[in-house]
């Protein structure tokens, strides 16, 4: 296995007579044998990265290295076709041949490769159990479901042993029962390989799931690389926050720091969060990002210093916590909490401090 390193990665298009920016200056490394996820929303160039790493784009500039190996330079004038990469791809379609078998479709990569007949059924068998279609091997391909097609994919991707594998946003086209198990086991898989792994998804849950490592991208940018934990319960943007998972934010103005935690003054009250993160100052605009999960929900006549009242507008039960919308006045907000309170309700809503995050007030 290899890390992946992309130096200064840079690649434009020309669209209607503009330079389009799909990759803009982008600096990663997927750690070896580990999941670098890039999540943005469409057009924010993910997918375009992905194509330079696998070789079906030429970068305008910058550098792909696998390990120590160079597969892309603009200075030092190397390209590799993706043929020569060692890698292993799966898109967002399948790509599944319809004419053929399971494991004829698997075994196509290394029949190309005139791989012996005797290794390509080892090699093929080998592949069908991980990802537990062994038993499936002589099944016409349009007798598939969408969870086999996927798995059918994937095994035609590792059949070959690559350094690396790539994926195209390929959960995307199954229903959610089956993406939620398929999702699963390719992050089983991927642990039983050790193979470094780059994957494409507009899903935040997928992000959160699988990954390693999340580099959020938007306008062909990474604005924030890190763990999924730490993205989501630190995120130093407006737009990350939003972007992974649903967040509160709540205009105010930084009062002072007392220790570790900011004090912030909002048209609601006083509010606390994190001292740590951005550096601000006393007297700047900030919005404090809280998760909704993050909000307890009280009766009004336990209200204690540091706690808001508000209204219940709404309350929606979905299984394994009910959903709030609390009515501040000149601001709803959004809380999870046990079932109990009605439209109507007066409640009083408590912040923990360590899990309100403090952001710049802007666009971003």
């Amino acid at each position: 296995m290899a890390k992946i390193q992309l130096v200064s990665l840079r690649k434009t298009y020309e669209f209607r007579g503009q330079l389009v920016r799909a990759v803009d200056d982008v600096t990663l490394e997927a750690p070896e044998g580990k999941i670098l996820t890039l999540l943005g929303p469409s057009g924010c160039g993910k997918t375009t990265t992905l194509r330079c790493v696998a070789g079906l784009e030429r970068p305008d500039d910058g550098e792909i290295r696998f390990g120590d190996r160079v597969v892309f330079s603009r200075a030092r004038g190397v390209f590799v076709p993706p043929e020569q990469r060692h890698i292993g791809m799966v898109f967002q379609s399948y790509a599944i041949w319809p004419h053929m078998t399971v494991f004829e479709n698997v075994a196509y990569p290394l029949r190309v490769r005139r791989v012996a007949p005797g290794e390509v059924r080892r090699r093929v068998q080998a592949a069908l159990e991980l990802v537990g279609l062994a038993a499936l091997a002589d099944r016409p391909a349009p007798y598939l479901s969408g969870g086999q097609q996927q798995r059918v994919a994937l095994a035609r991707a590792l059949v070959y042993e690559p350094q690396v594998l790539l994926l195209d946003e390929p959960l995307s086209n199954l229903d959610a029962k089956v993406r939620e198990q398929v999702r699963e086991e390719l992050r089983t898989l991927q642990r039983q390989l050790n193979i470094t792994t780059v994957y494409v998804t507009h899903d935040q849950i997928e992000a959160l799931a699988l990954s390693d490592v999340v580099a959020v991208m938007r306008d062909g940018k990474v604005l924030e690389v890190g763990s999924p934990r730490d993205l989501y319960e630190r995120p130093r943007t407006r737009f990350v926050a939003q972007f992974l998972g649903t967040t509160n934010l709540l205009p105010g103005r930084l009062a002072h720091v007392e220790g570790t935690t900011a004090v912030v003054e909002t048209p609601r009250g006083v509010l606390h969060a994190r001292a740590d993160g951005v550096e601000l100052r006393p007297g700047e605009s900030v919005l404090a990002s809280v998760r909704p999960e993050h909000v307890t929900v009280g009766p009004a006549a336990q209200g204690e210093p540091g706690t808001w009242l508000g209204t219940v507008r709404s309350a929606l039960f979905e299984g394994s916590a009910t959903k709030y919308r609390i009515d501040l006045g000149d601001f709803t907000l959004l809380a999870y909490g046990e079932a109990g309170w009605n439209p109507g309700d007066r409640v009083a809503l408590h912040f923990d401090a360590q899990k309100v995050i403090l952001l710049r007030d802007e666009a971003s």
